[in-house]
């Protein structure tokens, strides 16, 4: 680069350096929506050769349209088999909620204006995310994570009607705070994320461990009673989060386990009607995928796995902090989630680990990552996104 284009480049701010890389990346992936849709067939949502709102609210934008003009069913579905069968329980009300006013503030219907709401949070996220970085990153680090956060194969989510966009503003903002020691600011932050994604227990435990780690080294890093009073308050109103859908959903319907029978019949399909049990799903579904032993094995080994790359140098860069977060979410994600198709979505609030995969500062290493998460990209709306016939594999 010439010395005077590096010149200009130092005196553009972060922001605008962190605005382009948003703008770059979200062009890349509409050109690859856009693609997709002009071959997609005419399936549940869509006519064939939808345009871009449409195709971009697909599978759960569709519940989220419902929650946004329906609202919920105080009246649980029952299947033929006397179970309870998919509902709009399972869908949270944060996301709909935001597009819903803006519908009415906008008269716009409800495909595009999901589609600006989900844009305008994945701005903001790569914003907060940068700051985030910058926490724990030089700055070159900090820009290159955000690119990788910006093309990741996941990152069409960032502009469809899904809530993942809006649960990741909040959780950057949220993190951040942390950082920064803010305990009371994150009140208002956790009370909405909680009722965008389920998110509150897993956060409640990453707050938990937050105030056992500074009560720990207190010594050398001081913790003022108060202050780790507030902080532990903070984890308690983050549990009651937690268990604020499920009891809503209670009080509405008379069922005490309606948000759970609710996310139950979505695993259904794969392994029958059966209760919820806690750091179960992972070993049914590896018996499910891969039979018995193998399933059992896969599982066990995927954990051990896990826990050395949180040992790792590259993950331990990030910070303790960090480090928490992922394992709590990734504990939360053990004890509740049935993985399938839909678990590449489920790992995207463990996105900070993208600060340890943007450390290495060759650009040869840099410009191969960039394009492999791109062609990532287009595996994941061909295999997830797409609607090819009876398509089993919900994104």
């Amino acid at each position: 680069m010439p010395a005077r284009w590096r010149a200009r480049y130092r005196l553009v701010p972060w922001w605008g350096k962190v605005g382009v890389i948003w703008v770059l990346s979200r062009l890349v992936t509409t050109a690859l929506v856009l693609v997709l849709a002009s071959v997609q067939g005419q399936n549940a949502w869509t006519a064939a050769k939808p345009g871009y709102a449409d195709f971009a609210n697909m599978w759960d934008g569709r519940w989220y349209n419902i929650v946004a003009v329906s609202g919920y069913p105080a009246v649980l579905p029952i299947t033929l088999d006397g179970h309870i069968g998919e509902n709009a329980w399972a869908f949270m009300p944060g996301y709909p909620a935001v597009v819903r006013l803006l519908m009415v503030i906008s008269g716009a219907p409800w495909a595009p204006t999901a589609v600006f709401v989900s844009l305008a949070c994945s701005l903001g996220t790569a914003l907060l995310f940068y700051r985030l970085m910058r926490r724990v990153q030089p700055h070159s680090t900090a820009l290159f994570a955000v690119v990788l956060f910006c093309v990741a194969p996941l990152s069409p989510l960032l502009q469809f009607g899904y809530a993942e966009s809006m649960h990741l503003l909040l959780l950057t903002l949220a993190l951040l705070l942390l950082l920064q020691r803010r305990y009371l600011l994150l009140v208002p932050v956790i009370a909405v994320m909680a009722l965008t994604r389920p998110s509150g227990l897993a956060f409640a435990l990453f707050l938990a461990l937050h105030v056992a780690f500074r009560w720990y080294g207190r010594a050398r890093d001081p913790f003022p009673v108060r202050e780790a009073v507030t902080a532990a308050s903070v984890a308690v109103f983050s549990g009651v989060m937690g268990l604020a859908w499920p009891g809503i959903a209670w009080l509405v319907t008379g069922s005490i386990t309606a948000y759970t029978d609710t996310e139950l019949a979505w695993r259904s399909a794969y392994i029958g009607y059966q209760e919820l049990v806690p750091f179960a799903a992972w070993f049914q579904s590896g018996v499910w995928w891969l039979g018995q032993p193998l399933g059992i094995l896969a599982v066990l080994a995927l954990i051990v796995s896990f826990t050395l790359l949180m040992f790792t140098p590259a993950v331990k860069s990030i910070g303790v902090d960090l480090r928490l977060w992922v394992a709590s979410y990734a504990l939360y994600l053990l004890a509740v989630f049935f993985p399938q198709s839909s678990v590449f979505r489920l790992l995207m609030p463990m996105f900070p680990l993208l600060g340890a995969l943007a450390r290495p500062r060759s650009i040869v290493y840099r410009v191969v990552v960039t394009l492999l998460l791109i062609c990532g990209q287009w595996g994941w709306l061909l295999l997830c996104w797409g609607v090819d016939g009876a398509d089993w594999t919900p994104p």
